[in-house]
């Protein structure tokens, strides 16, 4: 008998839970811990794998995508990540007069800006909200491939746009970047100096928004 949508669907359920709670995972640990075959597991897998809801880490084990990823930081942005953020954008822009953007990673290999405070100069970075960016050679993007260093932010000039130059630092949920908080500024308004003392500035207010006690009891209650 062929298998019903909703019988496949359930078992792909299972698969990509068993996948996300145990992090990078076997395909035989995969199928044991989601009651299914070997060959049935593979199916599923690389439907899944081919939309980007799991992928395959160095030593081949399955690891969560950045579809679900993506997903997730969605999810919590429509109830907490943006209006936690808020306060940060506001005193980075406070701070610096430029504007300040909150991304998560789009579709495919793009980054997506989902809320923007902007800055206060006349000549300012007008809000992208909504726009998707190629993660390959911007800021944001770099950031949300975990490419910080050791310095903790990343600076990409004219990378998006020319004569624009982009600060990012992260925002790790449970071990994982979820966001990226980012000030675009014109390049010739800034200096080596200005954009070493906005990434630090970037990396204290993302932390600010980690220690915020709604984000943990929020990211535990979705880890469940």
């Amino acid at each position: 008998m062929a298998e019903t949508p909703t019988r496949t669907v359930d078992r792909a359920l299972s698969l990509l839970g068993a996948v996300c709670d145990s992090g990078p995972i076997t395909l035989a640990d995969a199928a044991r811990a989601a009651d299914l075959s070997a060959s049935t597991a593979l199916r599923l897998l690389r439907t899944l794998e081919a939309q980007e809801f799991v992928r395959r880490v160095a030593d081949g084990r399955y690891a969560a995508g950045a579809r679900i990823v993506q997903l997730g930081a969605l999810a919590l942005s429509n109830d907490s990540l943006v209006s936690l953020a808020e306060p940060a954008l506001a005193r980075v822009v406070a701070e610096t007069g430029e504007s300040c953007y909150l991304a998560v990673r789009g579709a495919g290999a793009t980054a997506l800006y989902i809320a923007i405070v902007e800055g206060t100069h006349s000549i300012r970075h007008a809000s992208w909200v909504g726009r998707s960016i190629p993660l390959h050679g911007s800021a944001a993007g770099a950031v949300l491939e975990g490419g910080t260093g050791e310095a903790g932010y990343v600076v990409v000039m004219q990378g998006v746009e020319d004569d624009v130059t982009a600060i990012a630092a992260p925002i790790v949920v449970g071990g994982r970047v979820v966001a990226s908080l980012s000030v675009v500024v014109p390049s010739y308004r800034t200096t080596d100096v200005k954009n070493a003392s906005i990434g630090r500035l970037l990396v204290a207010e993302s932390r600010s928004i980690l220690a915020h006690p709604e984000l943990p009891a929020a990211t535990e209650e979705r880890s469940r």
